[in-house]
């Protein structure tokens, strides 16, 4: 059986909040097999705005719910309106040093998996591979009715079509691609069903007041029974979708790592939380590390 790394720097006493020590992260990596769980605040640098922190969205912007979304015509016509108009802006963000940092670590094996709770797909645009997406991704639809899916891509082109000339400025763009719209500038916005059925259209993601698929949920689970440590990269863990995955990692022993600005409420429950910019400390500790970024993945970006 293959012993697990010692990890030496688990401290005995729990550590202030907000410390900028980047060495439990460059150690926890230099031992290998570490799971990432990624959040919203890694995609800020990229342009993609967070939820919960200093000027989060949810301070002026209510997310769509699954119950609203699949029981009201017209909410789901302001939802793909004013999401139509964000896929514009969100499909053109690049993945930061944050991103391509996770990428590096992945490719020198020290990894044993991603785990993001983002639906921007910019993990995988920097390099990285076999990520778990536990929220979905707005590259893929799917249809309610008979279950095909099909590219976010191809839908874009199918809803210019059918909505000529609609060009509306957006307040904002949030993190699920939404873009802050009045009912006015809504208008009559024309909602496509699917092409093979007929049936109500949803972007592959998990709204909120929808639970994450089952399967999905244990994949990440056995993620976590494998995993040396976890490192918690840009999270709030707010919800119990990410934080469940901390609970379970510090009720099995595993060192708990996080990096985020602002606490969160994973913090109980980890050996340290680092208060660095992502990308910044990211750097750092592939400098540390004495690794490099490698070509592919600096220029993913």
């Amino acid at each position: 059986m293959r012993m697990r790394p010692t990890l030496s720097w688990i401290p005995t006493e729990d550590l202030p909040p907000g410390t900028t020590d980047l060495r439990p992260v460059a150690d926890a990596l230099s031992a290998g097999g570490v799971l990432v769980l990624s959040g919203a605040g890694i995609s800020t640098e990229s342009g993609i705005p967070d939820y919960r922190g200093e000027g989060g969205s949810l301070s002026r912007h209510t997310p769509m719910t699954y119950q609203d979304f699949t029981g009201d015509a017209q909410a789901r016509r302001r939802y793909w309106a004013r999401s139509h108009l964000g896929w514009r802006t969100f499909g053109r963000a690049r993945p930061n040093a944050g991103h391509r940092a996770v990428a590096t670590f992945g490719r020198h094996g020290l990894l044993s998996g991603v785990i993001t709770q983002n639906v921007d797909g910019l993990h995988q645009a920097a390099g990285s591979e076999d990520v778990v997406e536990l929220h979905g991704s707005l590259e893929r639809v799917v249809c309610l009715s008979c279950g095909a899916f099909s590219p976010r891509r191809e839908l874009a082109r199918r809803l210019e079509e059918a909505n000529v000339g609609f060009a509306p400025v957006a307040a904002a763009i949030n993190p699920d691609g939404d873009a802050d719209l009045t009912d006015d500038q809504v208008g009559d916005f024309r909602v496509l069903p699917c092409s093979a059925c007929g049936g109500i259209l949803k972007p592959d993601v998990t709204f909120f007041g929808e639970a994450v698929p089952p399967h999905r949920v244990e994949h990440c689970r056995e993620l976590v029974r494998q995993a040396t440590s976890l490192l918690v990269l840009g999270s709030s863990l707010t919800v119990m979708s990410g934080l469940r995955f901390v609970r379970q990692a510090a009720q099995s022993g595993k060192p708990v790592l996080v990096v985020n600005r602002d606490p969160t409420r994973g913090d109980r429950h980890a050996v340290t939380r680092i208060a660095l910019p992502l990308g910044a400390a990211l750097t750092t500790v592939i400098s540390r590390l004495g690794i490099s970024v490698d070509d592919e993945a600096a220029g993913a970006g």
